[in-house]
This record gives structure tokens, sequence and C-alpha cells, in this order.
């Protein structure tokens, strides 16, 4: 009996916990609670991904993401709020501080009302920049959905984003194309390298304050410009997602059907499909990258220490292996990772520089992981070296695994003798040549006698 308890304990276990990978604790902050009707197909489909979600308000003063120095929540969302800031709870320092212990952000805004400045200062420490008038939004006059915005333009359509490198993994690429009304526009600045794009606006689109009917002259920011989603992951893998129209999570949207410009037939709004893989991707559903084993080793026939794995020394000029197992979690399982298109992954075998940076080969694979390896020799110089992995790539967990090692000079009896190097043979002649010259001269000189002289006796 006590067994069929711990089993079905251990499956009800099993069924609640999410497929993230950090953890099924959510916090969703809204104005007004009663508004999250309008998600409800969003937080059903949370609450089947295993996600334990909780509403709050802005104002609430049981509002905490940290508890006795811990995170409260793995993740956080946050929908548009009218009030003019957050309230204490969210100021832009918890925020960041956020982040930096792991937690994972899902900021979301819209055109229908004004940005709170402490969104506007959260956004600023990312180096993401939103337009200096609070009301504006994205209008494009070629590409709209003429069904719900066939006067002010400003839902726009746009096909689901592509590879916009060969070299990077895009989790985002479903067919269809996205519904993005009253979309809050911002650029991304060029000094910080962990922020990418997802969704940038068309070529025709720009930003626009609905509540200014003059003529536009100097636009904030306009086509490819400006990003509608965007994605910033931080050296310790904790994401933040900036989602510019809060109104493509609700279910109005997931159910639309829309109409281009020049009439046709109508199509499904796919912003269901991009809103999961969304959520996934900050959530660490997808995009999560781990180490599996990770070994170095003497690659030399003969040698007795070439059965040791993970030496702490070497000698120079010897020939070494390493091998580093690599997976990647897929919503709910692990499977063998594989470097998207043209990329690779790396050794560098470096002091203060890099001595050698190699190309990993997969060479293998198991169930749920792949196996790269490399060889190579080690270089003529002698001390404290690393075997270095450093692989950060946008939209995936950043991968650093360090391994030091000593690098020795030849032993004294290590050295090979003078009479297999080919430069000392002349100088080996030589003295061969002398010592037997004067082993034969002594001989000759002992074995030798003077030649008699006649002499004549003189009476």
């Amino acid at each position: 009996m006590r067994w069929l308890l711990s089993f079905l304990l251990a499956t009800l276990l099993g069924t609640a916990q999410a497929l993230s990978t950090t953890g099924s604790r959510l916090l969703v902050v809204i104005d007004d609670v009663a508004d999250k009707d309008n998600y409800s197909q969003f937080w059903k489909d949370l609450e089947s991904r295993g996600y334990t979600v909780k509403f709050e308000t802005p104002k609430s003063s049981s509002l905490s993401l940290f508890k006795l120095g811990a995170l409260a929540y793995d993740h956080l969302i946050i929908l548009p709020s009218k009030s003019k800031g957050l309230g204490p709870n969210l100021t832009p320092n918890i925020l960041v501080d956020y982040l930096k212990n792991d937690g994972n952000i899902l900021l979301t805004m819209s055109g229908d009302g004004s940005i709170p400045s402490s969104i506007a200062s959260t956004l600023l420490e990312f180096d993401i920049t939103l337009p200096p008038d609070r009301n504006s939004v994205v209008v494009d006059h070629f590409n709209y959905d003429k069904n719900s915005a066939a006067e002010k333009h400003d839902v726009l359509l746009v096909p689901l984003p592509g590879g916009s490198r060969g070299d990077l993994q895009n989790y985002f690429n479903v067919a269809g194309v996205l519904a993005i009304p009253r979309a809050v526009g911002h650029v991304l600045g060029n000094a910080n390298q962990l922020l990418t794009p997802i969704v940038r606006a068309p070529e025709t689109a720009y930003a626009y304050d609905p509540k200014e009917n003059e003529a536009i002259e100097d636009v904030f920011a306009s086509g490819s410009q400006l990003s509608l989603v965007s994605a910033f992951q931080a050296r310790n893998s904790a994401r933040l997602t900036v989602l510019g129209s809060a109104e493509m999570l609700q279910d109005k949207w997931f159910d639309a059907k829309l109409l281009g410009r020049r009439g046709g037939a109508q199509i499904p709004s796919a912003n269901k499909v991009f809103a999961q893989r969304l959520s996934q991707w900050t959530f660490h559903e997808i995009g999560v990258l781990k180490v599996g084993r990770l070994e170095h080793h003497l690659n030399e026939r003969g040698n007795p220490d070439s059965e040791e794995i993970n030496p702490s020394i070497y000698r120079i000029k010897n020939d070494v292996s390493y091998m580093i197992e690599l997976s990647e979690w897929d919503v709910d399982s692990y499977k063998p990772f594989k470097p998207p298109g043209t990329d690779q992954v790396q050794l560098e075998f470096s002091m203060l520089s890099p001595f050698h940076r190699l190309q990993l080969e997969q060479t293998s694979k198991t169930a749920n992981s792949s196996i790269f390896t490399t060889s190579f020799k080690l270089p003529d110089q002698h001390g404290i070296f690393n075997f270095l992995v450093n692989y950060k790539r946008p939209f995936m967990t950043n991968i650093f695994e360090k391994r030091t090692v000593t690098v020795r000079h030849f032993a004294h009896d290590e050295w090979p003798r003078s009479f297999v190097i080919s430069g000392a043979w002349p100088w080996i002649s030589g003295i061969a040549v002398t010592v037997t010259g004067w082993l034969i001269f002594v001989g000759v000189w002992l074995y030798s006698k003077p030649t008699e002289t006649s002499t004549k006796k003189r009476q």
C-alpha cells in the first residue's frame, strides 16, 4: 500500500511540474484583475503547460518579487497600466535585480494609453528607447487589417519572422501572419549586444501620435528601425521579452480573421501560435542548453598516462583529445543539440589569449545529447592553460565551460638523445673522428720505435 501511495504522489508531482527548466511560479501584474478574461486562452495555455498563475495589481500591498532574499516568482508578466507608475514594488532597480537573480520577464505595452515612466526607465537600463511621446503608436498605410483598422491603419499585418541570420536558431518562424494592433515601437541601441529583435516593423511603418492632427515632419523612427517585439538575454541566461502590443495576446486576436489592404480572401491570425512560442522562449521552455560530460585526456599510444581522464598536468607538445556533451531542452525533454545553419561550437586552448581555436566536430550522439570532440597538439609553451568552450548565441542559454590545466616542460629524462637529432650528427661525427684519430696517434706513438743509426768508434 505504501509503494502505491508513493507512486501516485510521484505521478501527481510529475503532472504538476511545469515544462520550464527554471520553475512554474508565474506572476501576472494587471491593472484590473477583471480584465484577465480578455486573455483567457493565453492563461489556459500557460496553465496547461504546468504554470501556477497568480494575478496582482501594481498597487497591491502583497505584491513582492522577493521573499527572504530569494525569488518569490520564477517568471513575471507585466500587462499595460494606465497609471504613471507601477508602484514601489516594480521600480526599475527591482526589475533589474529580478533579472540578475535569474527571473524572466515578459513586458507588454499598448498604444491605447500612456506608457508609465517606470517602464520607460526600465527599458533604458537595457538600451531600449521608447518614443518621447508616451501615446505613440505604429501605423502603416500599406500593411494593415482592413476589417478592424480601415481608417486608422494601426493594426499591422506582419508575416512571422524568418531567420535574421543563417547561424541563428529561429524559434518563432511559423507560417502565417501576425495581427499587431496599436503597437508601441521601440528602438534598440547599438551598445547592448545582448539585444535581439524578433519582429521588426514593415518598411512603410512609422511611429505616430494619434492625438496630434498636424502633419508629421520628423518621426521618431520608421521602417525596420522600429522593433515591435524584442528579446534580451542576460549573461546569466535570464530573459526579458518586450512586446509592443499586449492586445496580441487577447482572445479576439487569437481567433481573428484578417483582410489585407487589397482585399482578397481572409486569412486566420497566427497570434496564438506566436504567443505560445514567445512565452515558451521567455520562460525557458525552448532554447535551453545543458552540458553533460566533459573530458580531456592524452591521445598518445603507448603512453601509460593516456587512460587518465581530465588530468591536471600535461607536457608541452603532448597530443590531447577533448570531448563535450551538449543537450537542448525542447518543450518537454532534452534532445541532441545541433548548431543551427553554418554555426559551430569551438574550443579555445588559451593562456591570456588563445593558442588554439578549434572547431568541435559532432562525432556521435545519444538519445538526448550530442558528443563534440577534437584533437590537437599542445603548444611549445609551458604555463597555466584553459580548455574553454564559450558558446553564446541569441535565443540560446549561454555555455561557459572552463577547465584549467598546467603545461610543463620536458623532464630531464624526456629530452630526445643527441644521436637521434640530425642536427647533432656533424658534431658527433667530429667528436668520433677526433677520438679515433687520437687513439690512432697514441697507438702509433707507443708501438713504434725510432730507427737505429750506425756510429763508428774512434780509437
